[in-house]
C-alpha cells in the first residue's frame, strides 16, 4: 500500500506566485507547515505583519508582496529552496519508515477515518476542542509515519464559535463566516474531472453535498460541504456550524457526515480496508454500507456482519452529554427515508425499525437512539481512549459491545506542540527528530536520555517560553479591556502583567462543570495568601470555553472572571478569551504547572497536560484519564486518590485542601529552592522527568503503533504477530 492517498484537486487560481518561488503556493495548500518551524518563518519573512494577521500563508500569498526584491534577495532564495526541498523530501519519501518496514504489503487498502471536527490549526476552525484536537494530531502523525489514511469531516464555513467575555464575566458567542479563498482547501475532483459532488436523500429532496479537501503532509481530509446553489436555500445552511444546538439539523449534518462520506469515497474510487468511527457522530456511515451489501444481493444480516467486520470505534467520553443521542420519532422521520430507501428498489440497506433497535443504549429506553450503541454493535472493535476510561466504559457498555472495548491511551503530536527553544535544545544534544519519533535512527530512545541537556539551558528554554506567552498574554488582555472601556492607566498597567519570574499556574480547557474549574477558589482567603506573598508570588491563568447551550459552563466562566476583579485576585488571576490552538500553544509551552481537577472518573482522557508534559511543564492533576497512568511519583503531583468518595461534595472539598496542600507544601517551596540565582535544581529535575516519561509514552505514534497492531490490522483480517509489536 502506499503511503499516500492521492486525491484529485482543483489548483487554485487566485494564488499567483513566480514560477522560481511555485513550491510556495504548494507548501501553502499542505498544512505540513503548521508543524515545521522553518516553513512559517519563511512565509513570515514574506510579510511579518500578514503573518501577524493571519498565521496563514494564503493570505500572504494573496496580497501585495514584492516579489521582485525577494527574487534578488539571496538569503531569501536560498532558505526557500532549503524549506521548499525538505518539504518535496518528506512528501516524496515514506517506504522506510516504521508502517512501510512492517505491515505495508499487508495492507490493501487505505484506513478511512470519520470524524466530526478536526483540529489542524487555528486558522481553519473546523473544531471545537480536544475531540477535533485530538483527530488533526492523528493525522498529522499517521502523515509522519507515512500511514495510508484518509479522513472525511465537514466543511463548517461558520466554525464553531468565537468567544468574548463582557466586563460582567458573560460568555458571548460570535459565528465567523469564513472566506474558503484564504483557507488551505481545495475542491476535489470526480473521475471526469469536474469539480466532485455527491448527493444525499433526505425527506422530499435530494441534498447535494460538495467535497472539498485539505492535504495534511501525506494525509487528505475530506471535507463536505451543503452551501451549494443548487440546493434549497433551508438545506444549504446543514453543514454550517460545528456542534450546533437544534437536535433535527444535527440529526441532519450526521446523515451528511455518515452517509455522504461513504459516497465521496466511492465517487473516487478510494476502497478503504478499515472504517475508523472516532465518536459516534459518523455512525449512519455503518447503514451506508450496508445498504450496499443489501443492493449487491446480501441479505440484511449477512450485510451488517460484512459491515462490522472491518469497521473500529472509538469512544471518547463517559460522560452521557458526549454520547450522541437522539429521540426515535426523530430518527425515524428525517432518517427513516434513507434508511428504508424510500420505496424505491435497491435502495434501502437497515429498515428503520431495525436501526433503532440497533441503536438501543445501556438504559434500554426505547425513546432514544444512541448512537454510540449503534456504533459499538456494528463494528470489529472499539477502544477508550486511557486505561481508566477503559474501565468505565466497558462497564457503561456491557452488553452492548459484542467485542469487548480495549484501551489504547490518546497521545499527541510533539512538533506541533514542542516550542521552539525546548525542540531547539532536543535536536542540539539530542540529534532528535521530532518528524520520524519512531525511526530507525532514534532506536536509542533519545527522550530517555535528557540528562544530556544542561540545566542552565534547559531553564533558560522554558523561561524564554514563559517570556513567550506573558508578552503574547498581555496583548491579549489589554484588547479584551480596551473593549470593556477600561481607562489608558489600567491599559498600561497590563505590559507588566503575567510577570515571568513567578510561579506560574495554567488551567485552559471547555468549563463543564464536572472539570472543576473554579476548584482553586473553595477558600479564597487562603488562596490569597498564597498568591501573594512577595518572596514567592504564584499567578494563575485560565482559558476556556462553555458549549452555548451550557448554562452552568457559562457561569463558571463568569464566576472566575468576577475572581479576577477582586482586590484579592487582581493582577494574580488572568482569564483569556477565545480560547484557540493559538492560546493553547503558548499555555502548554509557557506555565510552570498545569493544572486539572475533574471529577474523577469523568475525565476520558485529556490531552492537555501531555502537551505541556512535553515541554517540561509539570503536571498537577487529579489521578483521571491519562495521568491516572502517566504520574510516576517524581514527574508532578497527584491530587486526592484513586477511591472517590460517595458524597461529591466531600470529594470537592477533600481534593480541594489536598490541592492547597501540595501547593504550600511542595509545588511553591521545590519552585523557590535555588542557589545563588542558579535554576531551581529539583524542580529542574522533576522537569526532565516530566519529558522522559511522557513524551513518547503519550505521544500519538505510540497511539498509531497501537491502533495500528491491536484495531486496524485484525479489522482488515492481517493477523499481528504479538511478539514482534513495537516495544511503544
Amino acid at each position: 500500500m502506499e503511503p499516500t492517498v492521492r486525491i484529485p484537486s482543483a489548483a487554485p487560481t487566485h494564488i499567483r506566485v513566480p514560477p522560481e518561488l511555485e513550491g510556495l503556493r504548494r507548501l501553502a495548500y499542505n498544512l505540513y507547515w503548521t508543524w515545521h518551524p522553518k516553513a512559517r518563518a519563511l512565509y513570515a519573512r514574506i510579510s511579518s505583519a500578514g503573518w501577524a494577521r493571519s498565521h496563514s500563508p494564503i493570505p500572504i500569498l494573496g496580497g501585495m508582496v514584492d516579489w521582485a526584491g525577494l527574487l534578488d534577495n539571496p538569503d531569501f532564495m536560498a532558505e526557500a529552496h532549503r524549506v521548499i526541498g525538505d518539504f518535496d523530501r518528506y512528501m516524496a519519501n515514506g517506504a522506510d519508515h516504521w508502517f512501510h518496514r512492517r505491515h505495508a504489503r499487508e495492507l490493501k487498502g487505505p484506513i478511512a477515518y470519520f470524524c466530526a471536527e478536526y483540529g489542524l490549526h487555528e486558522s481553519l476552525g473546523i473544531y471545537s476542542g480536544g475531540l477535533g484536537v485530538l483527530a488533526g494530531d492523528h493525522m498529522k502523525a499517521a502523515s509522519d509515519m507515512a500511514l495510508p489514511l484518509v479522513g472525511v469531516g465537514l466543511l463548517y464555513r461558520n466554525g464553531y464559535f468565537r468567544q468574548t467575555i463582557d466586563a460582567d464575566g458573560h460568555q458571548e458567542h460570535r459565528y465567523p463566516d469564513y472566506d474558503l479563498a484564504r483557507l488551505p482547501l481545495t475542491r476535489v475532483l470526480g473521475r471526469e474531472g469536474d469539480p466532485l459532488t455527491v448527493a444525499v436523500e433526505l425527506p422530499g429532496r435530494d441534498v447535494k453535498v460538495d467535497v472539498w479537501t485539505v492535504q495534511v503532509g501525506r494525509v487528505p481530509v475530506l471535507l463536505l460541504d451543503t452551501d451549494n446553489p443548487v440546493n434549497d436555500p433551508a438545506d444549504r445552511p446543514i453543514t454550517n456550524i460545528l456542534y450546533v444546538r437544534g437536535r433535527e439539523m444535527r440529526l441532519h449534518q450526521e446523515l451528511v457526515l455518515g452517509i455522504g462520506g461513504v459516497r465521496a469515497l466511492r465517487a473516487l474510487g478510494i476502497e478503504p480496508a478499515v472504517w475508523h468511527l472516532n465518536e459516534g457522530h459518523s455512525a449512519f456511515l455503518l447503514a451506508e454500507r450496508a445498504r450496499e451489501f443489501v443492493a449487491g444481493g446480501a441479505n440484511l444480516d449477512g450485510a451488517l456482519a460484512q459491515v462490522a467486520r472491518n469497521s473500529v470505534f472509538t469512544i471518547h467520553t463517559p460522560v452521557s452529554a458526549g454520547n450522541e443521542r437522539f429521540d426515535v420519532d426523530l430518527v425515524r422521520r428525517i432518517a427513516g427515508p434513507i434508511l428504508d430507501g424510500d420505496g424505491r428498489p435497491n435502495t434501502g440497506g437497515v429498515p428503520v425499525d431495525r436501526a433503532l433497535e440497533i441503536g438501543r443504549g445501556s438504559d434500554g429506553d426505547q425513546g432514544q437512539f444512541d448512537m454510540t450503541a449503534f456504533s459499538l454493535r456494528l463494528t470489529n472493535g472499539a477502544n477508550a481512549v486511557s486505561k481508566l476510561h477503559a474501565q468505565t466504559a466497558s462497564s457503561t457498555w456491557e452488553g452492548i459491545a459484542p467485542h469487548g472495548i480495549i484501551p489504547i491511551t490518546n497521545g499527541v503530536h510533539p512538533p506541533t506542540w514542542v516550542g521552539g527553544p525546548v525542540r531547539d535544545l532536543f535536536e542540539r544534544y539530542l540529534d532528535a527528530d521530532l518528524d520520524d519519533l519512531d525511526g530507525s535512527t532514534n532506536a536509542t530512545r533519545w527522550w530517555e536520555r535528557i540528562e544530556r541537556i544542561p540545566a542552565a539551558d534547559l531553564w533558560a528554554a522554558h523561561l524564554r517560553q514563559k517570556r513567550e506567552l506573558a508578552v503574547f498574554a498581555r496583548g491579549r488582555l489589554r484588547a479584551q479591556f480596551a473593549r470593556h472601556g477600561e481607562a489608558p492607566r489600567f491599559l498600561h498597567e497590563l505590559g507588566d502583567a503575567l510577570d515571568p519570574r513567578a510561579l506560574t499556574i495554567g488551567f485552559a480547557r471547555r468549563f463543564a462543570t464536572y472539570k472543576r474549574s473554579g476548584m482553586i477558589f473553595t477558600d479564597p482567603d487562603r488562596l490569597a495568601r498564597l498568591l501573594s506573598d512577595q518572596d514567592r508570588p504564584v499567578q494563575v491563568i485560565f482559558a476556556g470555553k462553555a458549549h452555548p447551550a451550557d448554562r452552568p459552563g457559562q457561569a463558571v466562566i463568569q464566576e472566575i472572571f468576577g475572581r479576577t476583579r477582586t482586590p484579592a485576585f487582581q493582577g494574580r488571576v488572568f482569564i483569556l478569551e477565545d480560547y484557540d490552538m493559538r492560546i493553547g500553544r503558548f499555555l502548554v509551552q509557557g506555565v510552570d504547572v498545569w493544572l486539572n481537577n475533574p471529577r474523577r472518573p469523568l475525565e476520558a482522557s485529556g490531552t492537555s497536560g501531555m502537551k505541556a508534559a512535553e515541554n517540561g511543564v509539570v503536571n498537577l492533576s487529579v489521578l483521571d484519564g491519562w495521568w491516572d497512568e502517566g504520574w510516576t511519583g517524581d514527574n508532578g503531583w497527584a491530587i486526592g486518590g484513586r477511591e472517590p468518595l460517595a458524597d461529591e461534595a466531600a470529594q470537592d472539598w477533600n481534593d480541594a485542601m489536598d490541592l492547597y496542600r501540595i501547593l504550600e507544601q511542595e509545588v511553591v517551596p521545590e519552585y523557590y529552592d535555588r542557589e545563588s540565582g542558579g535554576p531551581p535544581a529539583r524542580w529542574v529535575e522533576r522537569m526532565r522527568r516530566s519529558i522522559a516519561t511522557n513524551l513518547w509514552q503519550f505521544s500519538t505514534t505510540r497511539m498509531l503503533h497501537e491502533y495500528t497492531e491491536r484495531l486496524y490490522l485484525p479489522a482488515a483480517g492481517i493477523e499481528v504477530d504479538q511478539a514482534a509489536q513495537t516495544r511503544g
